[in-house]
């Protein structure tokens, strides 16, 4: 009884959650895309796998305390049939590409973050676990990112400006994502020479800094178009 209680309670925070963070997003960015479902879930995804690693690898938490946070918050929080509801709405609406779009990041990315999430929190919580992210470059890493998030945005914002063709935009976004890419990967290799690396963690590492690029690159544009949309400069 206690754990349906905590459930219950847990899922009405969760629901709410959901609700003001999707809303703040399509406000942001528009309702063209689910953009605000996608936040959603990669968020949850993100805080089910940090989380997850708090209560069961290194806390004795009640069982309480995990039914209602693990199953009533994140389980309301997060929705995977609003994500295929509004998939099917896409192929309704003509838009196969948006909708391939949706499946294809919310499967990879809300994967990404649990798995990402699992990791810092063993780091966190557990002093044996992933001991080589302890040489990571936490702030050189975040400061790179956004000046990339930057360089797409101001891209963008180039782009709509000089009425760039598609061509040349697709070009430009592939060689800021490439260097994007390879640049996080060089990092992590350098900080990391010390240690022999397996091949599957070198695929790892480049499939990771991908997945992280393509997402700086696709939020700097969005960010840039948003600015046009304001006006500015113009």
């Amino acid at each position: 009884m206690n754990q349906l209680l905590a459930i219950a309670v847990g899922g009405s925070v969760g629901a709410v959650a959901r609700f003001l963070v999707a809303n703040g997003v399509y406000a942001w960015l528009g309702r063209a895309f689910p953009y605000g479902t996608l936040v959603v879930n990669v968020s949850g995804c993100f805080a089910m796998g940090f989380l997850t690693a708090l209560m069961l690898q290194r806390f004795t938490a009640v069982v309480e305390y995990r039914a209602a946070i693990l199953i009533g918050f994140l389980g309301a929080y997060t929705t995977f049939s609003t994500f295929a509801l509004e998939t099917v709405y896409l192929i309704d609406d003509g838009g196969l590409r948006k909708a391939a779009l949706n499946i294809f990041l919310s499967t990879v990315l809300c994967l990404v973050a649990v798995w990402f999430g699992l990791i810092l929190g063993r780091k966190i919580f557990a002093n044996d676990a992933y001991r080589w992210l302890d040489d990571l470059p936490y702030i050189e890493m975040l400061l790179g990112i956004l000046v990339f998030f930057l360089l797409a945005a101001l891209a963008e914002f180039v782009f709509q400006r000089l009425n760039i063709t598609v061509e040349r935009r697709l070009i430009t976004l592939v060689l800021l994502l490439g260097v994007l890419s390879l640049s996080l990967t060089l990092w992590i290799a350098f900080k990391l020479f010390d240690f022999q690396l397996e091949v599957q963690e070198i695929l790892g590492i480049l499939a990771t800094t991908n997945l992280v690029g393509m997402m700086v690159v696709w939020l700097g544009t969005l960010f840039g178009n948003w600015l046009w949309q304001l006006n500015l400069l113009r």
